[in-house]
């Protein structure tokens, strides 16, 4: 067997049923989502639009040259990336959850290309919590401020996503995932009392945990995990 197949077996026997992993696939050919695909994974991580597109393109080639077309169809794509209003057409198509939903603007532009589109996309906000000012994603107040809104047509917002500091520093990771708990338990409190008409009852998902911490995650109550380079090895490109 190959690493591939040996690490997802792994860890489909290694993690608790309720919790959801993701193979985080960006950078690596096409070849290794079919080797993670034999071995029983089925929810796949991109974070470039035209990558994502392409795979797609190329796994249905694949399928049509093996004689099954229906080989690869059940593949559930999350994009973790962040997503320019502009590359929407080549992500929620395919998307089945966008995990990076960063802006307002945003999440108002995947809500219109639902409407046009007879789509209602899935989607996590990206709530900031690690030290590194380069990463992406709300502040608790801004996402307060969208779960307190009404609703947007043709977006379901599931939950909240988030990326700790990357550190072996176990406390600070500790620390800005429970942050994301914390955040998470507030806004279900919330709209059990009737205060966010932004969310409904299927805000239910915490996604946090990469390679590096997923262990970490997993012990704090994450229900879906992202896991790349553990699985795929390093990264292909740049």
């Amino acid at each position: 067997m190959s690493h591939i197949t040996d690490t997802i077996r792994a860890l489909r026997s290694s993690l608790p049923e309720s919790v959801m992993l993701v193979a985080v696939s960006k950078f690596h050919p096409v070849e290794a989502i079919a080797e993670a695909y034999a071995a029983g994974q089925r929810t796949f991580g991109e974070s470039r639009p035209q990558e994502l597109l392409s795979k797609v393109r190329a796994l249905s080639e694949m399928a049509q040259a093996s004689g099954d077309p229906a080989l690869y169809s059940d593949i559930r794509w999350h994009f973790i990336g962040h997503l320019q209003t502009n590359k929407l057409k080549m992500v929620l198509p395919y998307a089945a959850m966008v995990e990076s939903v960063d802006s307002l603007r945003l999440l108002q532009a995947i809500s219109r290309w639902g409407e046009e589109n007879g789509r209602t996309t899935d989607v996590l906000l990206e709530f900031h919590i690690a030290s590194e000012e380069t990463k992406q994603g709300f502040s608790r107040e801004e996402i307060l401020g969208i779960v307190s809104a009404e609703a947007l047509p043709n977006v379901r917002i599931r939950g909240l996503m988030g990326m700790a500091t990357f550190t072996d520093d176990e406390t600070l990771i500790r620390s800005d995932f429970g942050r994301l708990t914390s955040l998470f338990d507030e806004i279900v409190r919330l709209r059990d009392g009737g205060r966010c008409p932004g969310i409904g009852s299927d805000f239910c998902l915490k996604s946090f945990g990469m390679t590096h911490d997923y262990g970490i995650a997993v012990g704090m109550g994450a229900d879906i995990v992202r896991i790349g380079t553990l699985i795929f090895g390093e990264r292909h490109q740049a």
